[in-house]
């Protein structure tokens, strides 16, 4: 969902045949101004296509290009959007408490050369609160607002197995301009030792002489900012495109060597199509 760790591949996760149609909304599928009428659910598909990196710190890239179903569901509990899939637990003019689903490609570490003989970095699935806070308008007619996640992290690839927590606050800001609609994002991951040691720890046993042994610890992971825009062609059809820059300058495991580039960005494009919306519209 949404959505919300960008390790390998947060950028909408395909962890599950049932949460992919929701996460594949989440990168381009930005918000109307709140005030703006929408439909209470929507059923399509899309294309999407991605570059980026491996995971934050690693050297290489990878590639994908996706044609999915996705749903968006705007109920006043329920939600299935941009951010992910999960329940709304507490809503306010100012504050808002969901619980939900995200996720995150895998990656296979014989494709990765700093990696290379290590364990596959698995598809992962998120779960947990978020707290969304209204900051209210913004320049240029748009507005701000905050948010705070706390989730799980789970791989889907070995049977469910606990992977650590994740803890990642970031400052959005959307605007809505005709058929235009945008956002920009900035944050930061923070994961205590057992995700860490999922990225960046090396076991002794696949230490070598390129690869020394390293014991990952707690604290920041990445910073990150990030840009979204997507623009209605028509009723049934809409392209977007969305960047995002991270950085692991300053992280606790940026002595790792499997971190091997400080800075890296993703970058993806794709098409919307629109097959059925609903008549009733709600206002987020």
């Amino acid at each position: 969902m949404t959505t919300s760790i960008s390790h390998p591949a947060r950028f909408s996760g395909l962890a599950a045949a049932s949460t992919a149609a929701a996460l594949f909304a989440s990168p381009f599928a930005v918000n109307a101004q709140e005030s703006t009428p929408q439909p209470l659910w929507e059923i399509g598909a899309g294309a999407l296509a991605v570059s980026q990196q491996a995971y934050p710190g690693a050297a290489q890239r990878v590639g994908r290009g996706l044609v999915l179903p996705y749903l968006i569901y705007r109920g006043k509990i329920f939600r299935a959007d941009r951010d992910g899939l999960g329940l709304v637990a507490i809503k306010t003019p100012q504050y808002e408490l969901d619980i939900g689903f995200a996720g995150a490609f895998g990656s296979n570490s014989n494709d990765i050369e700093a990696r290379r003989g290590m364990p596959d970095l698995g598809t992962l699935i998120e779960f947990g609160p978020r707290l969304k806070w209204n900051l209210g308008d913004g320049p240029a007619n748009g507005r701000l607002r905050a948010e705070f996640a706390v989730r799980g992290v789970f791989d889907l690839s070995d049977g469910f197995s606990n992977k650590g927590i994740s803890f990642e606050p970031k400052l959005i800001y959307e605007r809505a301009a005709g058929p235009w609609r945008y956002s920009t994002s900035a944050g930061l991951i923070v994961g205590n030792q057992k995700l860490a040691s999922t990225f960046y720890g090396v076991a002794p046993a696949f230490a070598t002489a390129f690869r020394p042994a390293y014991n990952a610890e707690s604290g920041l992971i990445a910073w990150r900012l990030g840009a979204n825009l997507t623009r209605q062609l028509s009723p049934q059809v809409r392209i977007f495109g969305f960047a995002q820059l991270n950085t692991v300058a300053g992280a606790a495991n940026s002595a790792s060597p499997l971190v091997q580039k400080r800075n890296g960005s993703t970058l993806g494009v794709g098409l919307l199509y629109t097959f059925a919306k609903s008549g009733t519209l709600v206002t987020n």
